[in-house]
């Protein structure tokens, strides 16, 4: 058993914007998955690379509706676990979970999506939001042993975060702080946010606070890797314009955030689909137009590249 909702999408080549696939979101039975998951995929008939997008830290799946509604309207299929209801500070099961459901998307995604949609596993894509984004390069990085029997081709980090500071990070520890050391071997993006190390108010840390955020990540990556910090916008910025319940309550109060969410939301999904059709499909014009700051919806307060 599943249920499924549409939403219809307009022809527009920018990346910021919706694309030309109208998409469905197919929501699986729990008993089919090894995770409760969420597949957002393009109806059209084709073949497409596939992303998986790890939420971050007690948040839900659902909260990056549209985010990926936005990344699979340009011809991407999204896999978007929901990794844990409750957990504390260790998140070497979640790296654990990520690994699991990778391995099952060979014989499980393929079932799931609309009859002419194919799925191309070997243009596969990680990516990972907060704490999402430290369990994905803690996988990549084989921070934890897992027996992964699928290769990823490219890595992404949303604001990551590998703890509450500097010198308090949580296991499993990715950040050396030694600089490129990350010895990964794919292409990677890290997206910061400029009020992400900055508190909501003296009750709340920051949410990403320096010395364990995204310019820790970026500063340990090799060769070929990019780096985007929005300036006027916040750690949960990205995520859904409504989040619904308690938790979706407290992302508009545990953060320092920005005016709205839209433009933020616009550009990680207009940066992801950019770094998404460079590294897998060849084009390198959408990434390079975001390098020289052309109509980025966000004013870019840091932007850089490792060729």
């Amino acid at each position: 058993m599943m249920s499924t909702s549409s939403v219809s999408v307009c022809s527009q080549i920018d990346v910021f914007a919706i694309g030309e696939y109208e998409t469905k979101l197919v929501k699986p039975a729990d008993t089919v998955t090894p995770k409760p998951l969420l597949i957002f995929t393009p109806l059209e008939a084709g073949e497409y690379p596939v992303l998986i997008l790890l939420h971050g830290y007690l948040l839900n799946n659902s909260f990056y509706s549209q985010l990926s509604h936005q990344i699979a309207s340009h011809g991407f299929v999204l896999v978007v676990p929901q990794l844990y209801s409750v957990a504390g500070p260790d998140a070497t099961k979640e790296v654990a979970y990520v690994a699991e459901i990778t391995n099952w998307l060979p014989e499980g995604l393929q079932q799931l999506l609309p009859s002419q949609v194919n799925a191309n596993l070997t243009k596969l894509g990680l990516a990972g939001h907060s704490r999402g984004g430290k369990v994905a390069f803690a996988l990549a990085l084989n921070r934890v042993k897992t027996d992964l029997k699928l290769k990823f081709s490219l890595l992404i980090g949303i604001d990551p975060v590998d703890g509450m500071d500097k010198g308090i990070q949580t296991p499993p520890k990715v950040l050396t702080y030694i600089p490129h050391s990350f010895n990964i071997g794919m292409p990677v993006m890290v997206i910061g946010t400029g009020l992400g190390e900055v508190r909501k108010n003296t009750l709340f840390p920051a949410c990403a606070p320096k010395g364990v955020n995204h310019e820790d990540f970026y500063n340990e990556c090799c060769k070929p890797a990019c780096y985007f910090v929005a300036k006027d916008y916040g750690h949960l910025d990205m995520l859904d314009d409504e989040t619904k319940g308690i938790r979706g309550k407290a992302t508009h109060c545990l953060c320092k955030n920005g005016k709205s969410r839209e433009p933020m939301r616009r550009f990680v999904g207009g940066v992801v689909v950019a770094f998404l059709k460079a590294y897998l499909g060849g084009n390198f014009s959408y990434l390079m137009g975001i390098k020289d700051n052309e109509n980025t919806p966000v004013v870019l307060q840091q932007v850089d590249f490792l060729v």
